[in-house]
C-alpha cells in the first residue's frame, strides 16, 4: 500500500476495528469489574484455572458491541487457552476472568472446555510434567538438577 493511502476500512468510512485487547486501567478494583460477584451467571462451580476457553464465531462477530474487559477476553481467545493464561496475558485478576468468562459463555460468545477431573489429579501426569520441566535447559544451557 502506498504512503498516504487510507486503510481499506478507513476508505469505507468506518474506523478500523481493534483486533487485540485494549490497555488496562490498573486502578479498577476487581469487584467493580464483576459487580461484586464471585461466580458467573451459571449455577455451577467456578471455572477451574486449567479450563480451556475459545471465542465462538458469534463472539467474534459481536466484538464491536462488547465493552472493555468482555471485548478483551473474547479478542484474546481467538485460539484456545486456559483461564489462567488469559488472566496473566490481560493482567486481570484470575477470579475476574473466571466470572466474566462464565458470563460470556452464557451469552454464547465463548466455548468452554473443562478438563476431565480424573486426568488433572492423576499423579503420573503430574510426574511427567515435572520431569519435562526439569529437562528444559536454563539460561546457561545446562539441565536443572533432577533431584
Amino acid at each position: 500500500m502506498a504512503a498516504g493511502e487510507p486503510e481499506p476500512n478507513e476508505a469505507a468510512g468506518s474506523a478500523p476495528e481493534p483486533s487485540e485487547p485494549f490497555g488496562r486501567a490498573p486502578a479498577i478494583r476487581p469487584f467493580l469489574l464483576t459487580a461484586g460477584r464471585v461466580a458467573g451467571g451459571g449455577a455451577g462451580p467456578p471455572l477451574p484455572v486449567e479450563t480451556q476457553i475459545v471465542a465462538t464465531s458469534s463472539g467474534l462477530a459481536a466484538l464491536g458491541s462488547l465493552a472493555f474487559e468482555d471485548h478483551d477476553i473474547v479478542a484474546g481467545c481467538r485460539r484456545p487457552q486456559s483461564v489462567a493464561e488469559l488472566a496473566a496475558r490481560l493482567r486481570l485478576h484470575l477470579n475476574v476472568v473466571r466470572v466474566l468468562a462464565e458470563d460470556l459463555r452464557t451469552a454464547g460468545h465463548l466455548a468452554v472446555h473443562v478438563p476431565n477431573a480424573g486426568t488433572t489429579q492423576d499423579i503420573s501426569v503430574l510426574r511427567r510434567v515435572i520431569d519435562g520441566l526439569r529437562a528444559v535447559p536454563d539460561s546457561r544451557d545446562t539441565l536443572r538438577d533432577s533431584g
